[in-house]
């Protein structure tokens, strides 16, 4: 029987539904604090599709491997700094930044600048980048005592000034805030 109270395994249709990911699409994740999540999308690419996790440290990466193991899908793992990803310019549909433990707010501005532009650089043209962070506690579980959070970084000011188009919070929902950037059809003037 399912527990309603219990969160963990409901998040991961929400994240799916959430990025919109399609079989055969190509899909980057940078950083990664919880690797069931990156291996539920990277399940939607299924086996025509691509999926490469961009991790800054050993521990993410062995939280992405585990992920993908979990999920029984294959996702290239490397470890590499945020600001300069080791991908190929617009080789990617979909990128995501998994920003729940903090990985983009931490980082000084100038280097969360060049992350955002690098987002936008593996990007096809018309891609998106989904920006998934923590939301505020929600139902019971904002009526019990608990130390709060840190504050939840916006990344819309980012994404603008990276150069994405039609920025928007597409929801907040179950603890967690998406955040969405489209890459522009066409470079601006």
């Amino acid at each position: 029987m399912l527990n309603p109270f219990r969160r963990g395994s409901a998040i991961h249709p929400l994240v799916v539904g959430m990025t919109g990911v399609k079989l055969g699409e190509r899909f980057a994740q940078i950083g990664c604090a919880h690797g069931g999540r990156l291996g539920a999308i990277a399940a939607k690419v299924g086996l025509s599709g691509r999926a490469v996790a961009i991790t800054p440290d050993e521990a993410a990466a062995a939280r992405a491997r585990k992920g993908a193991a979990d999920a029984g899908v294959l996702v290239d793992v490397e470890i590499a700094p945020p600001d300069h990803l080791p991908l190929e310019d617009g080789g990617f549909d979909l990128a995501v930044i998994d920003d729940t433990d903090g990985f983009l707010g931490a980082m000084a501005v100038g280097m969360r600048d060049r992350t955002v532009r690098e987002a936008l650089r593996i990007l096809r043209a018309g891609g998106r980048l989904l920006v998934i962070g923590n939301g505020g506690r929600m139902g019971l579980a904002a009526l019990l005592p608990r130390a709060q959070p840190a504050p939840t970084f916006d990344p819309a000011p980012a994404l603008h000034s990276g150069g994405f188009k039609s920025v928007r919070t597409l929801a907040e929902r179950e603890g967690l805030v998406f955040v969405e950037g489209i890459k522009p059809r066409q470079a601006s003037s």
